[in-house]
């Protein structure tokens, strides 16, 4: 129940969307660079630093568990770079019109896969918080990622908006994109011990798809649209909305 409630904040958070409408090429190409910026703080203060920090607390030194998390980083960036090459034209598969600019339409999407990714691991470790037996503890990190998962959802919501879909199909995309991590925290009670050796590999893996689609994709796809100085505008206020976030909760 408490990784459901924070996955379902991934639906709250993409309400605006509703008010918001299609948006302009502007706001589209600012809320792409507002989603690069909260997911490229949500890969370091709730992915890559937790992720050494339960690498420590299962026994590893301090550069162990660096180097351990390094390396699932460099795996996600992998997996998401060849994933491209892998999909068919997605059009195909029935996930957008026939037409539509082929490139950018499987940018946005392989944002969102990367998004719904970090979303799993994040489940996993509401599930061990509470598996683990300590209700407070378990309270305060549903609590935390939900609070983090709103403007995420948000990012997921306008990107999609970005491509011409629905305010609805946008909002669905948002709400689909949050529930696998109830699906994550099921696992992550059932099997506390063995879920707990993994968070490290599993929180490492999912920033680094995360930073590989917005350093390769996203980043510079808005930039060429929108221009530097506004396009990093963008970015700056999702990192530093994400941020404070981060810190506040702890």
């Amino acid at each position: 129940m408490g990784s459901l409630l924070a996955g379902l904040a991934t639906a709250v958070g993409a309400l605006p969307i509703l008010s918001i409408g299609r948006p302009t090429e502007a706001q589209q190409n600012l809320m792409l660079g507002f989603a690069a910026g909260v997911m490229l703080a949500a890969s370091f203060f709730s992915l890559i630093i937790p992720g050494i920090e339960q690498a420590e607390a299962q026994g590893a030194t301090r550069a162990v568990a660096a180097g351990m998390v390094v390396a699932a980083i460099m795996l996600g960036g992998l997996v998401l770079s060849q994933l491209n090459a892998i999909v068919p034209p997605l059009d195909r598969l029935g996930l957008g019109p026939t037409g539509i600019a082929e490139a950018r339409f499987r940018r946005i999407w392989l944002f969102v896969a990367a998004i719904t990714l970090h979303n799993f691991p994040e489940g996993l470790a509401v599930g061990v918080s509470f598996g683990g037996g300590d209700m407070k503890a378990g309270m305060t990190t549903a609590m935390g990622i939900g609070l983090q998962n709103m403007p995420e959802g948000l990012a997921v919501a306008g990107a999609l908006a970005s491509l011409g879909y629905s305010r609805r199909t946008a909002l669905l995309a948002a709400l689909a994109s949050g529930l696998v991590e109830p699906v994550a925290g099921t696992i992550g009670a059932a099997i506390v011990t063995l879920s707990q050796a993994l968070l490290p590999w599993g929180l490492g893996f999912a920033a680094g798809a995360m930073i590989y689609v917005v350093a390769s994709e996203i980043i510079p796809d808005t930039h060429s649209r929108l221009g530097g100085s506004r396009a990093s505008l963008g970015l700056m206020s999702g990192l530093g909305l994400m941020l404070i976030l981060d810190v506040t909760l702890g």
